[in-house]
């Protein structure tokens, strides 16, 4: 979703959109690829992380009435790819 390049889907992170901790419709990580909804997938690196952020690409994805404007929060993801990154 982000670069744009093919990989085989075990080697993406799946994306759903739904309630965060507050409440607030925000894009979740799925690493076991098992909730329900429409899912996205993107290579779990914060390079593709931040295009897709700049291409305005997660409401399109998953979606997410109301086009870019529409209050969709991807700061979960973020602290997920950064937990990730963060691994040895």
């Amino acid at each position: 979703m982000g670069c744009r390049r093919r990989a085989a889907t075990r080697e993406l992170l799946r994306l759903t959109a739904g309630p965060d901790a507050q409440g607030q419709l925000a894009v979740l990580p799925d690493p076991r690829g098992i909730a329900t909804g429409r899912g996205a997938h993107l290579h779990p690196t914060t390079e593709c992380y931040e295009l897709a952020e700049r291409r305005r690409a997660f409401s399109r994805a998953l979606r997410v009435p109301g086009g870019g404007g529409s209050g969709l929060t991807s700061a979960p993801l973020a602290a997920y790819l950064s937990s990730l990154a963060s691994q040895p």
